[in-house]
């Protein structure tokens, strides 16, 4: 072990202790003690964790070559996810709509050009307590192909005006994917459109 190679395995490879040791075939503790004794520093937690957090495998995979209409697609969902979605502090991409074209459009966005993991998807039906919630959840899982199992528990309001029945005759639904990465990637994306064109 010297002292050049712990230095690159460590803070150019970002590589832990214990990994370093595991590349060197030392235990962790030799190589923490070789780090005090050479006076290489060691990361803060945080640190760390980012580092961490950046080589997780990605849980989607973003298209690079756009045709004509794709390119159109992408555009629309951003815009739709700029006006509607969920912009702050998050770290879940969460579109809600009653209108089921800008559902499906922005569906089509995570699906065609995101290539989101399926699994990951998640729909949280919002709707009113005279409405029959089974019908609501079997409507949108036809009309988005995801199973009823993705959704998560709906949330009824009690609090309706009977007056106001027609209004979202088919509810409101949140379209979900839990992944900060994605989540900074249609940021970044929507401030590239916008950036082009100030």
């Amino acid at each position: 072990m010297n002292i050049g190679e712990v230095r690159q395995l460590y803070y150019r490879e970002g590589l832990s202790a214990r990994e370093v040791g595991e590349r060197l075939g030392k235990s962790v503790w030799q190589v923490i003690k070789f780090m005090r004794k050479n006076q290489i520093t060691r990361r803060q937690a945080s640190e760390t964790q980012r580092i961490q957090f950046q080589k997780r495998p990605l849980s989607y995979q973003k298209k690079q070559r756009l045709s004509q209409l794709e390119y159109r697609l992408h555009e629309a969902g951003l815009m739709l996810y700029w006006a509607e979605g969920v912009k702050s502090g998050q770290s879940t991409v969460d579109l809600a709509n009653s209108d089921q074209r800008m559902i499906v459009l922005f569906l089509r966005v995570l699906r065609e050009i995101y290539r989101v993991n399926e699994g990951r998807l998640r729909v949280l039906l919002y709707c009113y307590q005279n409405q029959d919630v089974s019908r609501l959840i079997r409507f949108w899982s036809g009309l988005l192909n995801i199973p009823k199992h993705q959704f998560i528990k709906p949330y009824v309001r009690r609090d309706f005006d009977l007056n106001k029945t027609n209004r979202m005759p088919h509810g409101l639904v949140h379209i979900r994917y839990n992944d900060k990465r994605l989540y900074s990637q249609i940021l970044e994306d929507i401030d590239i459109i916008v950036s082009d064109l100030s």
